[in-house]
């Protein structure tokens, strides 16, 4: 082990003005800025250092008397995430976890004692052995007295790259050789649209390549991004980022593509792009869309002989567009009263639309709100009218938005993961797999504590809901990412044990019962691929330093577990962590080589200290989504039940859910921006941050580039601003009927009035963690946004849902101490 040395960062500091300042001089260079920027950085150091890789990209770790000192971007990157510095500080910061901690009412008095005493920081140090040794306890307690189901294991998050250390995967290994448990099914980014989308266009296609960038600078002529900014969400990705979509955008820039950006905020996407910018109220793209499409249909634009030959349902779709059925016609004006985009500049983009070779690009936030399973069913209704599927630089992409989605794919093996030791296996969508004794909806965990043996719909089956008494929590951050934090916490009452293995103290170990210090992926080895949609190196992930403190690898950790469980042999198989990553590297090296394709012997690719690169044909490069289908629509049939895009869906219609009708429809939220029954005047836009990975890196030195008065920023319209006497830089409270929460407030012209945005990801530190409904001092914004699923089709959750008003806070200012080690 190392170090008792002081928790400091050798790295480069940020500052807000710094990061404006690098923003400044990467526009001014052009896409490649920040790439040109690292490069220099390279040029500079004396050595590459250690190559490794995370969700920020692949980079260098260069280490002097057994410290990091300095993460330095990989060559190959385009374009280096400037979150590096966060990367390395998350090793050393303050928050880190150190050593295994136990709250203390929950070690002297045993389980479930004291539950509002979670969050107080009053724990006690133990030993590995000791904390070993009350997990396996109370697995084994929990288990006996209250049945298999009652121990949670969905445990769900962005847990760290790499194919051994899988964290999840390994938890539930540990648990399936013992026994059985809860699991969970989808995740929060698209848990409407990947259940809805099967029976739409018959696979999940949130996660699947799009048409390349490379074909759309050569053939399209419109790109419209609806809530959609690759630019800032392609920064990370689930495996190791490759950032493609920089050089991908810079090819449309200088094809002099036109640009139309729909979103409540201007985006980094459409600045760089000098793009036209439209600012609907938030929660109306379903309504936006069937104007659009009405106007197509009004004025005969719309592709009939598409809709004949590749959809189904548009028959039955085309009386409610109409006002046959509910007695209102979807015009552009009835859609500009929802929006507040004028009718004339509605029927001006279906016309736009059907002209030109347009793609319609589309985000994930859209679904992520109360009825969201309508937007993605829309736009493909929508895009179904234009008739431009299949077709070069047209039709439309659902995974622009992320990740660097329409980066090409390339020729490469894929690398297996360890498995769960379930027998089942679901290859690129693990959350979909099927294990445990039995498996609800991710975000549907609060309302299963609070609600057991409820009967639950869920994509037209009945789930009946589980008591459970204890969650085991790794690689996530559930103070985090659920929505209506304080909802959250009435159900926590209900657990007698709350266990996190994480790298930091966040709200989530600070509320658990148990806490693990696990590595960072920059302390042990592992192997992972580059780019979820590219897919175009294999690296090795290796150690760079030795664990700090008392961390031990989530692998180690599990074995632990499984030996005091006496599954320790079954768990490990007998090998170690480089047998593993090994045999993983060797079965590649076989699939490689039935592909044609020679990767070198195991040895030279670890000790090369290089990403190794799989080719791309011309092919490859410009793949176009649904061509295949469009060319032959027998041969190459869709996934759903008749085999195309079903505009209507007779299997919906059977469910019978009058929140989830049969074809896209436009259904009030419980709460909007302009809505019949709204109390709070502002909506809040809880976006994905552009200087962390949701909560990730938000206890790191990363935070001083954009927190205000060291608290969360929200950014609000002048005109909001002045109607409330407010000015730059004040601390407010934000507010409403689910909790407050006190944050920096930003004045700009960059977002619509009516709408404010508050990131997600924000650490969530109430003043009086004992009580519910205390004022969070840093701004975790989903202490604001409603819990309710988005329909009981995909029960997914509603994260863009919340109204809510602002003050200027004038009392006394809280401490923000969630950053720090818990008092005890």
């Amino acid at each position: 082990m190392t170090s008792n040395s002081t928790m400091t960062t050798q790295g480069p500091s940020l500052s807000r003005r710094n990061l404006l300042k690098t923003s400044a001089a990467a526009a001014a260079l052009g896409f490649s800025g920040l790439s040109l920027l690292a490069r220099g950085a390279l040029a500079q150091s004396a050595q590459k250092g250690i190559l490794s890789g995370s969700h920020w990209g692949v980079f260098y770790g260069n280490v002097e008397d057994g410290r990091a000192v300095e993460f330095v971007p990989w060559e190959g990157d385009p374009a280096p995430s400037p979150q590096l510095p966060g990367i390395l500080d998350s090793v050393y910061s303050e928050s880190r976890i150190r050593y295994p901690m136990v709250r203390r009412a929950w070690l002297e008095q045993g389980p479930g004692a004291d539950p509002d005493g979670r969050g107080t920081g009053d724990f006690v140090r133990v030993s590995w052995d000791q904390a070993v040794e009350l997990v396996a306890g109370e697995i084994t307690r929990i288990r006996e007295t209250y049945g298999q189901q009652a121990v949670f294991a969905g445990s769900y998050g962005w847990k760290s790259p790499g194919k051994l250390h899988n964290c999840q995967t390994l938890m539930r290994r540990m648990l399936n050789l013992t026994g059985s448990y809860t699991n969970s099914t989808g995740d929060y980014s698209t848990g409407a649209a990947q259940v809805i989308l099967p029976y739409v266009s018959g696979s999940l296609e949130v996660y699947e390549q799009c048409t390349t960038w490379q074909n759309l600078a050569e053939n399209c002529e419109l790109m419209v991004f609806w809530g959609c900014n690759p630019l800032n969400n392609s920064q990370i990705s689930w495996q190791i980022a490759d950032h493609g979509a920089w050089p991908g955008i810079a090819l449309m820039k200088a094809a002099g593509t036109k640009v139309l950006c729909i979103d409540p905020v201007r985006t980094e996407t459409c600045e760089a792009l000098n793009g036209d910018w439209l600012a609907p109220r938030p929660q109306t793209d379903v309504a936006m869309m069937l104007g659009i499409a009405y106007t197509l249909y009004d004025e005969g634009l719309h592709d009939q002989a598409f809709l004949d030959r590749y959809t189904t349902g548009f028959d039955k779709f085309l009386p409610y567009l109409l006002g046959q059925t509910d007695g209102t016609p979807k015009t552009a004006d009835w859609a500009a009263g929802i929006s507040g985009i004028p009718a004339e500049t509605l029927r001006g983009l279906a016309r736009e639309f059907a002209a030109k070779r347009t793609m319609l690009a589309l985000g994930f936030s859209t679904q992520r709100q109360h009825h969201g399973e309508q937007v993605h069913w829309m736009l493909i209704t929508l895009a179904s009218m234009l008739g431009q599927i299949g077709l070069p630089g047209g039709g439309y992409g659902l995974s622009y938005h992320y990740a660097s989605g329409g980066a090409p794919t390339h020729t490469t093996p894929i690398l297996k993961s360890i498995d769960d030791a379930s027998g089942q296996v679901a290859e690129g969508a693990a959350w979909l797999a099927q294990s445990g004794a039995v498996s609800i909806p991710v975000s549907r965990f609060v309302e299963t504590l609070l609600n057991p043996g409820k009967i639950m719909q869920f994509n037209g089956r009945e789930i009946e809901l589980p008591l459970i008494k204890m969650a085991y929590w790794v690689g996530g951050n559930p103070f985090s990412h659920h929505q209506n934090r304080n909802e959250m916490l009435r159900a926590w009452r209900e657990l007698d044990t709350f266990i996190v293995q994480d790298v930091q103290w966040t709200a989530s170990a600070r509320h658990a019962d148990i806490v693990l210090p696990a590595t960072t992926s920059y302390e042990r080895n592992d192997i992972e691929q580059v780019g979820d949609y590219a897919i175009s190196h294999i690296v090795p992930m290796k150690k760079i330093i030795e664990p700090v403190f008392e961390a031990r690898s989530d692998f180690d950790i599990f074995g632990a577990i499984s030996e005091k469980l006496g599954v320790g042999y079954a768990y490990s198989q007998g090998l170690s962590e480089m047998d593993w990553i090994r045999g993983i590297y060797e079965s590649a090296k076989i699939e490689s080589r039935a592909k044609g394709m020679e990767m070198p012997v195991f040895e030279v690719f670890w000790e090369g200290n290089k990403p190794l690169e799989f080719p791309l044909s011309e092919a490859q490069a410009e793949f176009v989504r649904h061509a295949s289908f469009r060319e032959d629509p027998l041969l190459n049939a869709l996934g759903t039940a008749s085999g195309k895009f079903e505009l209507y869906s007779t299997a919906i219609a059977k469910y019978d859910y009058d929140d989830c009708p049969p074809h896209a429809t436009w259904i009030e939220p419980i709460e909007r921006l302009g809505g019949p029954d709204t109390k709070y005047p502002l909506h809040v836009a809880a976006n994905h941050p552009q200087m962390r990975l949701h909560s990730q890196l938000c206890g790191t030195v990363n935070r001083e580039s954009y927190a205000v008065a060291g608290r969360e920023p929200c950014w609000m319209n002048p005109a909001d601003a002045a109607e409330r006497g407010l000015s730059d830089g004040d601390v407010v409270r934000v507010f409403n009927d689910r909790g407050q929460i006190l944050t920096g407030l930003i004045v700009t012209d960059q977002i619509r009035p009516g709408v404010i945005r508050i990131n997600e990801g924000g650490w969530f530190d109430p003043v009086n963690p004992r009580e519910i409904g205390s004022l969070d001092a840093y701004g975790d914004v989903n202490t604001l946004t409603t819990g309710v699923a988005t329909s009981r089709l995909a029960q997914g959750n509603c994260g863009h849902t919340a109204m809510a008003d602002v003050e200027r806070y004038s009392g006394v200012l809280p401490p923000v101490t969630v950053f720090s080690q818990p008092a005890g």
